[in-house]
């Protein structure tokens, strides 16, 4: 149990990392094809797609790590994003320090 909540916590960290959250993904887009499509904006280094363990089909989410800040720029300058017919819904990771999450958390 305790090893459980250790590795949600750390997957909890580990998304801080990332520069873009991307939700609205078509149950037919696979991991690939987002780090593809998203490379057009620039080198993509990691696409984090989470699947569920019951339906084992992806949450419809995931999580983009560029390889450099400008290329977050380049996507977000984009008006819409389609994949598939369906227009995906981007937000920018804010990156905080861990003295602003404490003091938020008080």
């Amino acid at each position: 149990m305790a090893a459980a909540k250790a590795v949600r916590a750390a997957g909890r960290r580990s998304r801080q990392l990332f520069d873009i959250f991307v939700a609205e993904i078509p149950w037919t887009v696979s991991s690939k094809e987002l780090k593809e499509y998203f490379s057009q904006f620039g080198s993509v280094q990691r696409c984090q797609l989470p699947f569920d363990r019951d339906t084992g089909f992806h949450k419809r989410y995931c999580w983009i790590k560029f390889s450099a800040p400008e290329y977050v720029q380049n996507v977000l300058q984009k008006d819409s994003h389609i994949l598939e017919g369906s227009k995906l819904a981007l937000k920018q990771q804010t990156r905080r320090r861990r003295s602003q999450r404490k003091n938020q958390s008080e």
